[in-house]
């Protein structure tokens, strides 16, 4: 029995084992980045949440660097969820900012994490459409419930197993409900302030 390659093998395990506690370490930074980017957006912060975020894409670009001799690690789920939370943060500042969304070829990602941080950015979408409601601010409301609207569509014509695609149409699914929801509270504003201009044009 010639066991004389165990050093060779551990030598490359030792390497990988390395790039990737420092891929996980560096994931983590990006989400980190990427949430708070988002809540700076949300206070209208413009500034902060743009450094933010650009630090969570030169922390992804650093996962890439470390991965660069591993590529078996490349679709591994510490690097896809970081990838999705950057997504779902350019494209979230993108939209609140009225800045064309950027594809996934613009953030040099691979398609399935930028489809999933799409989804996800539908979420902050209509925590903003709410805040527009209680602004009284219903055009603004209506452009963003149309614009959720195009990206759950866009999402559902994405029809390929979710193996391929890491459960994305349970995850459109999840997002569709949210359109509903969000479809239903401006309706009822709207009836609402219409209700109250008649009340108003009476009194």
């Amino acid at each position: 029995m010639n066991l004389d390659s165990i050093g060779q093998i551990r030598t490359i395990l030792d390497a990988r084992f390395a790039a990737r506690e420092k891929g996980i370490t560096g994931s983590r930074r990006v989400i980190r980045a990427s949430a708070n980017g988002i809540r700076a957006l949300h206070r209208r912060e413009w500034d902060q949440a743009a450094a933010l975020i650009d630090t969570a894409e030169a922390e992804l670009a650093e996962i890439s660097d470390a991965l660069v001799d591993h590529p078996e690690m490349k679709h591994a789920g510490f690097v896809s969820d970081a990838a999705k939370e950057y997504a779902e943060a350019r494209i979230t500042q993108a939209v609140f900012t009225d800045l064309e969304i950027p594809t996934f070829e613009d953030l040099g990602m691979d398609p399935v994490p930028y489809l999933h941080g799409l989804g996800e950015a539908v979420g902050e979408m209509r925590r903003r459409m709410l805040d527009l409601l209680r602004d009284e601010k219903l055009v603004e409301a209506e452009t963003t419930l149309e614009e959720m609207d195009d990206i759950v569509d866009m999402l559902a014509s994405i029809d390929y197993p979710d193996g391929m695609t890491n459960g994305l149409r349970r995850t459109t699914d999840v997002f569709r409900s949210l359109v509903e929801r969000s479809r239903s509270d401006l309706t009822a504003t709207i009836v609402q302030e219409r209700l109250r201009e008649d009340l108003a044009n009476l009194s």
